[in-house]
């Protein structure tokens, strides 16, 4: 995997979880934290997606960002939860 593809995926990590902390109101955790749990959320919102028939999640493409924010909400949720 070329280091410009691995970039992409840890900027999209870090931008879809920074927006699902806003949305979840958590407290701030860092920069590293938004990226884990943005790329943990772009994985399981890939999965449900596919289930579903929705598509997958391509980095930076509005149909990826929703799928990814909308897994790392509930990746959130399910956090909390446990």
């Amino acid at each position: 995997m070329p280091v410009l593809v691995i970039l992409v995926w840890i900027v999209f990590g870090a931008l879809v979880g920074w927006v699902a902390s806003i949305i979840m109101k958590t407290r701030r955790r860092g920069l590293i934290r938004n990226i884990i749990v943005g790329l943990l959320g772009a994985v399981l919102g890939g999965l449900i997606a596919s289930f579903f028939g929705f598509g997958s999640v391509e980095a930076f493409t509005l149909q990826g960002f929703g799928i990814a924010l909308l897994g790392a909400v509930l990746l959130i949720w399910l956090a909390r939860r446990l």
